[in-house]
């Protein structure tokens, strides 16, 4: 579960760390400002993260069977990232100085180089964490025999009940192509 956690951290922090470089080197923004749209990108950006974040985190989007888990994740995660960078740039006022990576210096929910890797790592890390698979006793269900053959000639002689004592009860005869003409 830890070590599930982790991963999911881990993940998001890459995918948060991505989308704050395409911010910062790709469209020269080192702060989300608040005149000049800077608020209305911060959310934007935050939800293309957690988009990103939900594509990738827990189960991706190219395992087998996972489409609509996915665009779930993908569809949640832009919200709930959205939610959670309203919280950071609330809640977050602490100064810090990123200017050796080029970030900017500012409160944490105002730079996007340090507010989209956490709320990315948030995001990867409960969707890591939600998907912890099953026992294996979940994963197969087993299968019970319902009908037993004959080793001798392979026609089915007799049922086997659904119960677990093994009690069989005789198979009604089997008639042969002759006799139904």
């Amino acid at each position: 579960m830890v070590r599930r956690l982790l991963i999911g951290l881990v993940l998001g922090l890459i995918v948060g760390g991505l989308a704050a470089a395409a911010v910062v080197a790709g469209l020269h923004i080192t702060m989300f400002e608040p005149e000049g749209g800077g608020v209305a990108l911060a959310y934007v950006v935050a939800a293309l993260t957690g988009v990103l974040t939900g594509l990738v985190a827990g189960k991706p989007i190219w395992a087998s069977g996972a489409k609509i888990e996915a665009g779930l994740k993908a569809f949640f995660g832009a919200l709930i990232a959205t939610g959670l960078m309203f919280a950071a740039r609330r809640w977050l006022t602490s100064s810090v100085d990123l200017g050796f990576l080029g970030g900017g210096e500012g409160p944490i929910g105002e730079l996007p180089a340090a507010s989209l890797p956490l709320v990315a790592a948030v995001l990867g890390g409960f969707f890591e964490l939600d998907n912890t698979a099953g026992s294996a006793s979940d994963a197969a269900p087993k299968t019970k025999k319902r009908v037993a053959e004959d080793p001798s000639n392979g026609k089915v002689q007799k049922r086997v009940a659904d119960g677990e004592d093994g009690d069989a009860e005789p198979a009604p005869p089997i008639a042969s192509k002759r006799a139904k003409r």
